[in-house]
């Protein structure tokens, strides 16, 4: 078992402002498993009956409850959650609270209150570039080609049926048990061609036509693998520019290695390697910055910049993502600096192990990795 101190010190920090933490994350992921290395708490697993009979009455449990830190793992099989918690943060705040779920907190009916106010999330995700260490991972083409989930990680091959099993249980147990979604073989098809499609624009109306499903209906499913985690959408950036690319999101899968599968790769060539490094950079991003300033950049010439993270509309960084650095061309950078001339211009690489910086003209571009990334643009 490795112990994941990065989301370790985020709980406690979490703590520092709330007595209640949601730690939400797909399934497997290993919510389970960190919350079983917190010292001193209580686990209580609210998938057993006798969990959930116990819970029955709130205020009589937390008022001889003995421990400090108690954690509610998979609160969502409770019948009303909402009231437990809220019974828990109103009435004993001295207590710390940990609850944990495959979704977002307002997912299902269940939750009939959004706890708003009251609680801190923190979204436990696939191990980052920076944990691989942790793994004893040395190859970062095994973390792109496996995935970051760390049963499938830590394994010595790569078993196929892993990623069409695990998709399997996602359905039954996030989705259809959940969201009641009872069009098995539809959605299912468009989660495959999410995970297939990451990286590129989100077209629905070709995800409808391929997968056989209205409009409605799609936009209804997006919405559920985005409240499960298994989809993010990233919005463009756009402002004073006349040629920017305004209104479609980019979709990014939960994994590379669920990526990986489903477009039929068993090897990884250096083109496969670029994109699923972007999608290895952005789940770095999204672990360490706000995620809602983060977006993408493109023009109506289809010139892209992977990645812009903008504290306001004056400074927005530009970081793109490359597999080798040699790859690099500035063009992009160049236009983007003609409407937003405020801010870094980062190139990301895993083959950068010192960094360095490039003059293209008047502008200055920086080289670097991720660890180093974070001195380049200092954590909110």
């Amino acid at each position: 078992m490795v112990k994941r101190d990065y989301w370790l010190k985020k709980i406690d920090l979490a703590w520092s402002k709330r007595s209640l933490v949601w730690l939400s994350g797909v399934r497997r992921v290993g919510k389970t498993t960190i919350a079983k290395e917190i010292e001193g708490a209580l686990l209580l697993n609210c998938d057993l009956p006798s969990v959930k009979e116990s819970l029955s009455n709130p205020e009589f449990f937390f008022k001889n409850l003995s421990h400090a830190t108690i954690i509610f793992d998979e609160i969502h099989q409770l019948p009303d959650p909402s009231n437990l918690l809220k019974i828990g943060t109103d009435c004993f705040p001295h207590i710390k609270m940990l609850a944990t779920g495959s979704s977002t907190l307002s997912a299902t009916q269940k939750f009939r209150d959004s706890l708003a106010g009251r609680k801190y999330i923190v979204h436990l995700m696939l191990v980052l570039i920076s944990e691989c260490r942790e793994f004893d991972i040395r190859d970062i083409k095994k973390r792109l080609l496996y995935g970051g989930l760390p049963e499938i990680l830590l394994s010595e091959k790569r078993d196929s049926a892993f990623y069409s099993e695990w998709l399997d249980s996602f359905y039954a147990r996030d989705v259809h048990e959940l969201f009641r979604v009872d069009k098995r073989y539809g959605f299912l098809t468009l989660a495959e061609m999410v995970l297939r499609l990451s990286g590129s624009l989100l077209d629905i109306t070709n995800l409808s036509k391929h997968c056989n499903l209205s409009r409605p209906t799609v936009m209804n499913y997006l919405e559920i693998l985005q409240q499960t985690h298994l989809l993010h959408l990233l919005r463009p950036f756009h402002g004073s520019g006349r040629r920017e690319l305004v209104r479609r999101p980019k979709a990014y899968s939960f994994d590379t290695g669920f990526s990986a599968f489903y477009r039929g790769w068993n090897e990884l060539r250096a083109e496969d390697c670029g994109l699923l490094w972007e999608q290895l950079v952005f789940d770095f991003l999204a672990a360490n910055y706000n995620p809602q300033q983060i977006y993408f950049w493109r023009d109506k010439s289809k010139r892209e910049i992977d990645f812009i993270y903008a504290f306001d509309r004056d400074t927005a960084h530009a970081i793109e993502c490359k597999w080798s650095p040699e790859a690099f061309d500035p063009g992009a950078i160049k236009a983007f600096r003609e409407d937003y001339p405020k801010g870094l211009n980062i190139v990301l690489s895993p083959q950068v192990v010192t960094p360095y910086s490039k003059q293209y003209g008047d502008k200055e571009v920086t080289f670097t990795n991720v660890e180093s990334l974070l001195e380049l643009i200092a954590l909110p």
